[in-house]
């Protein structure tokens, strides 16, 4: 029976080592004017999911907005606040505005991927403020979205310094099946091999 119990402890770790997204990281925010600082009064609302491959190096961004009283000028990531959660920087990626990013609408979405091995997904203030290499700018992106210090800010013509903006914060992955099934399977030897045991 040692040698269930032994497999039943190897199956767990194996279950529990395996990862969500090999190099999948996201992050995720709702959009409004009340976020903005200072608040806006905007009936708009959206979101903005964030996803980096810290492998690839790449960054895939969506959004979705609605709502807006004023027509939309930029959007774009600013990065990094003081504080997690609160405050205004200057913009990190992407300089100006995302590339086809909807603009002179009051509702609409977006998704496009960016390779974050290049100067030019960063601004240039940012660049400098993190060693002035893209490798320097993409560490600290990424540790400053994990720190919940960077925004996502849409920007329009009622509200020029934005009009609806969401703090990032990370998604924690949630096990797959599969995973799942092999710690309850582990478990259960485990429990029926003490069981035994007790028996014995």
């Amino acid at each position: 029976m040692r040698h269930l119990t032994r497999l039943a402890v190897a199956l767990a770790a194996a279950a529990l080592a395996l990862p969500a997204s090999a190099a999948s990281i996201i992050f995720f925010t709702t959009l409004d004017g009340p976020s903005e600082s200072p608040p806006v009064a905007s009936p708009g609302t959206g979101w903005a999911r964030v996803t980096i491959d810290d492998v690839a190096l790449t960054m895939h961004v969506e959004a979705m907005f609605e709502d807006l009283v004023g027509t939309t000028t930029v959007a774009h990531i600013h990065c990094c606040t003081a504080e997690p959660g609160a405050g205004t920087v200057g913009v990190a990626s992407y300089p100006g505005t995302f590339p086809g990013f909807p603009a002179g609408v009051t509702s609409g979405s977006y998704a496009n991927d960016f390779d974050m091995s290049a100067a030019a997904s960063y601004t240039a203030a940012f660049l400098t403020a993190n060693g002035g290499t893209p490798e320097g700018a993409f560490a600290g992106l990424l540790a400053g979205l994990d720190a919940g210090r960077g925004y996502f800010n849409v920007h329009s013509t009622f509200a020029p310094g934005g009009e609806i903006r969401g703090f990032l914060a990370r998604v924690v992955p949630v096990p797959e099946p599969g995973s799942l099934l092999l710690i309850g399977l582990g478990l259960v030897i485990v429990a029926l091999a003490s069981r035994r045991r007790r028996a014995d």
